[in-house]
């Protein structure tokens, strides 16, 4: 119980997040990350000085439990009997979680055969019902709104939901509070359905409008090439995101074509006079592994977006060296890690004999 009390969570920030009942609150211990200064990271991709934050520390392993802390617990505050969600992976994990918690039945509608394991085994252990569709998540999610529309007793938890980003918005901050509540030049966010992008900011512009800090970051997101209607907004300069059907990636997390926090994202990122970034996935397989091999910091391939984005913007002179970055990191590397294994050197075979392995060294 010691522990408990002391434990730092996203809950330290009470006085910002809207819930009336203290009783009904829903924790696991989410919040807290760290913010890793990543000095050989940084010098590989060209910056001075570069901040990682570990959403992969969560208790699900991904921000979205930030998210889900609120939300549940508004969810009890509200009466509700059970909560849903359409899913590719992190937020079913999340809320399968949080609603076992809490004493919820949990519903999840995922794209068959498009989820990560590490994803769906949280979810099932955690007791949710699983529904798989032969569809993508923009069908998925369609759906799921009209049950939760048609069906008083079973409360919607996706992103739409007001209160997950008020959650999420303790990224921001956490990040300036770890900074010595400082913002960072430039906040750099993988984009999926694009609420934590709009929630970060949301948190920085909160706490400068309350005097706690004095600048807001340039928000930056970054989408995977298959899957990228908000980057191409901002390139184009549009006012709205043109869904893009059959959206591809191996970044599973971020493998959405029409995401319903777009316009949100487009408000977050011109405010701030940020910029948006599509890579492709051998440019996020290759990021995640340099965030592996010289930072010894393991996320899925989705969060390894942010790195990748923020290593070719760098390339392309759009990020100045001399900026002070924080990159978001979203999830865990055991959310998915069958891509882990398969992007990675195969172990070698030998004999148990000690000759063959100074040999295979090279000793």
């Amino acid at each position: 119980r010691e522990f408990e009390r002391e434990c730092v969570t996203t809950w330290k920030y009470r006085p910002f997040l809207p819930v009336r009942e203290d009783s009904k609150i829903v924790s696991l211990h989410e919040g807290g990350t760290p913010l890793y200064s990543c000095d050989v990271l940084a010098e590989e991709i060209g910056v001075d000085e570069l901040y990682v934050k570990f959403e992969g520390g969560n208790p699900t392993g991904s921000f979205k439990d930030r998210g889900m802390t609120v939300g549940v617990t508004k969810a009890l505050e509200y009466g509700a009997d059970v909560v849903a969600c359409a899913s590719t992976g992190n937020t079913s994990s999340s809320l399968a979680a949080y609603s076992a918690k809490a004493g919820l039945d949990c519903v999840v509608l995922t794209p068959k055969g498009k989820v990560a394991l590490g994803k769906m085994a949280q979810a099932a252990l955690h007791g949710a019902k699983i529904i798989a569709i032969e569809d993508n998540f923009d069908k998925a999610l369609k759906l799921v709104r009209r049950l939760c529309n048609e069906r008083d007793e079973i409360y919607l938890l996706n992103s739409v939901n007001p209160f997950r980003p008020q959650g999420q918005k303790t990224i921001g901050f956490e990040i300036s509070d770890q900074l010595g509540f400082d913002s960072p030049d430039r906040v750099v966010v993988p984009m999926g359905n694009c609420a934590n992008i709009w929630a970060i900011y949301k948190g920085f512009y909160e706490f400068r409008e309350t005097g706690i800090v004095d600048e807001i970051p340039k928000m930056t997101g970054i989408q995977a090439e298959g899957a990228s209607p908000v980057v191409n907004a901002v390139k184009d300069g549009a006012d709205r995101v043109v869904p893009v059907e059959n959206p591809e990636t191996l970044a599973t997390a971020i493998r959405i074509g029409d995401p319903v926090n777009g316009p949100k994202a487009l408000l977050a990122i011109r405010r701030t006079e940020g910029t948006a970034e599509s890579v492709t996935d051998e440019e996020i397989v290759k990021a995640q592994k340099m965030l592996a091999r010289l930072e010894g910091i393991g996320v899925e391939p989705a969060s390894a977006a942010s790195i990748a984005g923020l290593k070719k913007l760098v390339d392309m002179g759009e990020i100045d060296r001399s900026e002070r970055v924080a990159s978001v990191v979203t999830g865990h590397l055991l959310k998915d890690p069958e891509e882990a294994v398969d992007v990675s050197e195969p172990p070698v075979e030998i004999t148990a004999k000690y000759d063959e392995i100074i040999s295979e060294l090279g000793l």
